[in-house]
């Protein structure tokens, strides 16, 4: 099976869920002189996060005192709480954002905010007196169809977040693994053993099913219900964020990176591209009259996702890729449920049952390719 890498988290995505769901997830030959794993996300983008071919765990090192391991285990499980509290977070938080009319279409500035944020974290982590990486430049011509994609790769969830419950944006996002899976197949000739695609098969119907219930109309205006435009842009979100990670895949091999030095060339490329396109796409808010508490909740958003892409390098180095597909499956969940709590549906509603369907598929999914890799079958 053809290996892709899984990119860096791309927090304002979210999904880190894949993240919200754990992305994509494979793993790539790096350097033995800079031996950094790479990992979604939305996120993502995204606690479903941001859920694909799994990566492998990373190479132990030489024998440790019992002490350093518990310190390490510790430290392992702190880093994995913050990264689930910030993804839990940052989704919620966006939606409180969209969900002001003069915040709503104002995607691109939110998303150079992002951008910006996140060059920032990787830049302050790439400093010598921390140095958790090294970065590496390349050109902006060899860049920018990556960065092109990157930015679709956030805008268009967040678009489907600012038109659909959580709920829904979050079940959507499982779509991601089936999705990429066909992708990987169709570009790579690269296959998924019969079991994995037996599990899929219910998680693309739960999602259906979720997204024809959840786009109901309803008499209760309690009720929060997905649009029309959500359902376009999630599906839309979708491909985008599938072509994304699979397109840097050969990225990572063509140019020789990790994911932290990738997106570092990516980030600050993204949010100037964007400085042309947003005077003629965005609809901007009177500023002075945004209320206090939206600048609160943006610059909370920006905190959120410098924890999240800080705890998933920490996560990724220092656990296998069980505990970090368990940590996605846990935020999928989690904000699924908390969605559901605050969507005003009732435990009868009809869509919970392809809420059940598709999130147990891709658990079954998961399941699956981890046997599959630990028989050494996720090899090329």
């Amino acid at each position: 099976m053809a290996s892709s890498a899984r990119p860096a988290s791309i927090a304002s995505s979210i999904t880190e869920g894949h993240d919200d769901n754990e992305k994509y997830r494979s793993s790539y030959e790096e350097s033995d002189n800079d031996r950094v794993s790479q990992h979604t996300a939305v996120e993502e983008r995204d606690g479903g996060e941001d859920e694909g071919l799994l990566e492998k765990a990373p190479v132990s090192s030489p024998a440790q005192t019992p002490g350093k391991d518990s310190s390490s285990m510790t430290a392992a499980i702190l880093w994995m709480i913050i990264n689930t509290l910030a993804t839990i977070g940052i989704v919620f938080t966006n939606k409180a954002i969209f969900s002001d009319p003069s915040l709503k279409l104002a995607q691109l500035s939110f998303a150079c905010f992002h951008f910006f944020v996140t060059w920032l974290t990787l830049y302050t982590l790439s400093r010598p007196k921390l140095a958790f990486f090294t970065p590496r430049r390349t050109t902006i011509r060899e860049i920018i169809p990556l960065s092109v994609a990157m930015s679709l790769n956030v805008i268009l969830p967040n678009l489907s977040l600012a038109f659909s419950s959580v709920t829904f944006y979050q079940v959507a996002r499982i779509l991601l693994t089936p999705t990429v899976a066909l992708m990987n197949y169709v570009l790579y000739k690269s296959t998924l053993p019969q079991s994995a695609l037996v599990t899929l098969v219910p998680a693309c119907l739960g999602v259906g099913m979720v997204s024809y219930y959840d786009s109901l109309p309803t008499d209760d205006a309690n009720v929060k219900t997905t649009s029309g435009l959500g359902v376009i842009f999630a599906f839309a979100g979708i491909f985008a964020s599938s072509l994304y990670t699979v397109w840097i895949a050969s990225y990572h091999r063509k140019l020789q990176m990790t994911s932290m030095q990738l997106l570092f060339n990516q980030a600050p490329v993204s949010a100037f591209l964007l400085l042309y396109v947003i005077p003629f796409v965005d609809t901007f808010p009177v500023w002075t009259e945004v209320p206090l508490n939206r600048w609160v909740m943006i610059l909370m958003s920006g905190v959120f996702a410098s924890l999240i892409n800080i705890s998933q390098f920490f996560i990724i180095a220092k656990t296998g890729p069980v505990s970090s597909t368990v940590v996605g499956h846990l935020k999928t969940c989690t904000i699924v449920a908390l969605g559901w709590a605050t969507s005003g549906r009732s435990v009868g509603d009809k869509s919970v049952l392809g809420v059940f369907i598709a999130v147990g598929g891709i658990i079954a999914y998961s399941i699956v390719m981890i046997r599959h890799n630990a028989r050494g079958g996720g090899k090329a």
